[in-house]
This record gives C-alpha cells, structure tokens and sequence, in this order.
C-alpha cells in the first residue's frame, strides 16, 4: 500500500514540476484606475483640452470613466470602446485605424471593435493589466497623447507601429518662459504632480521678506536659487511649532540650526522632516523649489 501512495506521490510531484497548472497574474485596482484618470485628466488640464477618460480592466470591464466639462456626451461610449479594443487586441488602437485606412475594411466587421486613434494598453512588469481610452480632445492625437499619460502612471505603454509591447517615456511638460515668469511673478505651483501620476511638483518661489520655520514630513525640497539671497537655516528645533496641514508643521524661528546664506546658483537639498527657515530676506528672492514625495 504504501509504495502505491508513494509511486503516486512521485507521478504528481513530476507532473507538478514539469508544467504549473497556475501562473501568477498582475491586477488593475480601482485605486490603479483612478491613477490612470487623473494622470490624463492632469495632462488635458496643462494642454487645455478636454475629453472623456475610460479604464478597463484586462477583460475589457469598465473600471473607471470620467468626462471633462465641456467634452461632447458621445465620448463616453467612444471612449470605452476605443479602451476595450486596445485591451482584447494588445494593441493601440491608431494601429487598427491605420490598417483600414490602408485598405483592409473587412476589419470593422468585427464586434465590439473602436478602431480610432486613442485607446493604449496598460502593461505592468510585462503584463498587460488594462487598457485606457480617451475621446473628446482637440484632435485623435490629443486623444492618444491622453491616453498615454494615463498608462503611464501605472506602467509602461505601446506605441511601436506594429503594436508590440514597448516601453514609453514620461510625457513631456512645457511651458514658455512668458508663462515661468508670470508663474515666478506670483509665486505658485508650476506643476502639481500628487493630483495626478507623479510623485513631485515643481514651485516658481518668490520670497520678500523672512517667513515661517516649517517641517515637510513626507516632501524632500530641492531649492535652486535664480536671484537675489537669504540667510537660510536648517535643522535644529523648531520653536512654537504648530500642524497647519496634514504631514505640515510651521513655526515661529529654528534654534540650535546650521545658517547658510545662499544666493543665485546655490542649491540646496532639504531632506523630509527636516525643519528649514528663511531667516533674513535680502530684497527678493526668486527660487525653484522641487518637492519630491
């Protein structure tokens, strides 16, 4: 009996290693979706389009949709469509378009297929875990463009001309100088990349006059100086300190901190958690501050 159980025992232990039944799978969550939305809602808002943002998951269900005011209603459906197609075929959509418009119409007789510019496949560690669709922008490239902000924020996108799966930069941001310096003029946020996929934003920071002791819990700032100069000092305590944010805390002064003056062309890095103060302001001082999260 027992060489029966062990023979048994053997036979399954071979079959076992020759060949697993199951393989592990990667999976798009509705967190992941919404990553996805917002990464390419934050493009549409930098380029001033609109447009409707689809999410599916790797079996061509709806995830997440989401309609920019002022974009048409019919791009929800389109939109969906073009996300589902780029999903079941692995493919972009502009590569089914092409192929029609290159002669072969037999194509759109198949069901449940949006063969327009604006669908992409989201591939996580080679896996293909969804697919996003944009309808609505300025134009069908505008539509991709979308498309692959948002399938960039969970992975990495197609665009080779035969639909493989390829690796794809980051989407490239830009903005004038007229605009950096109307930015600079104010002090603002130039770009805000926590509302979408990234994990920093970049301030033009304009400084008049000392400010407050403050402590990032989670933001490391990078501070490149442009112009003028400051008695800047970092560590040490912070003295009457109070939360003004979440992961936020201001304070009166720094005591027991290292001061440096720092002018134009200095850099400086402050790592999260470490207090930092503005002691003295010489006139303005103009600076980029990268906060990377």
């Amino acid at each position: 009996m027992n060489r029966i159980v062990f023979g048994m025992l053997a036979v399954c232990t071979s079959v076992s290693a020759a060949q697993a039944p199951l393989t592990s799978k990667q999976t798009l969550t509705l967190d992941g979706a919404r990553r996805v939305v917002a990464a390419a809602e934050e493009y549409a808002k930098a380029h001033k389009t609109t447009g409707v943002i689809a999410v599916v998951d790797d079996g061509g269900n709806l995830m997440a949709v989401e309609r920019i005011d002022g974009t048409f209603s019919a791009g929800a459906n389109i939109s969906i469509g073009k996300a589902r197609t780029a999903v079941l075929f692995k493919k972009p959509t502009k590569v089914f378009e092409d192929i029609i418009k290159n002669g072969r119409t037999a194509m759109v007789a198949l069901n449940d297929f949006t063969p327009l510019q604006g669908g992409i496949p989201i591939v996580a560690d080679g896996q293909l875990v969804g697919g996003v669709g944009v309808s609505g922008a300025a134009s069908a490239q505008q539509d991709e463009e979308l498309a692959i902000a948002g399938a960039a924020a969970i992975g990495t996108v197609s665009m080779a001309s035969n639909g493989s799966l390829a690796t794809l930069a980051a989407v490239v941001e830009y903005w004038p100088r007229k605009d950096v310096d109307a930015s600079f003029a104010k002090g603002a946020v130039l770009f805000d990349g926590n509302q979408g996929a990234q994990n920093y934003m970049v301030h033009t920071s304009r400084r008049a006059t000392p400010g407050l002791a403050e402590v990032h819990v989670k933001d490391t700032d990078i501070i490149y100086v442009l112009s003028g100069s400051a008695t800047f000092v970092t560590g040490g305590t912070v003295m009457d300190g109070k939360p003004t944010a979440t992961d936020e805390l201001r304070g009166a002064s720094i005591e027991d901190g290292e001061t440096r003056r720092i002018s134009k062309g200095d850099v400086i890095i402050v790592p999260n958690g470490t207090p930092h103060w503005f002691q003295q302001v010489s006139g303005p001082i103009s600076y980029y501050t990268i906060k990377v999260r």
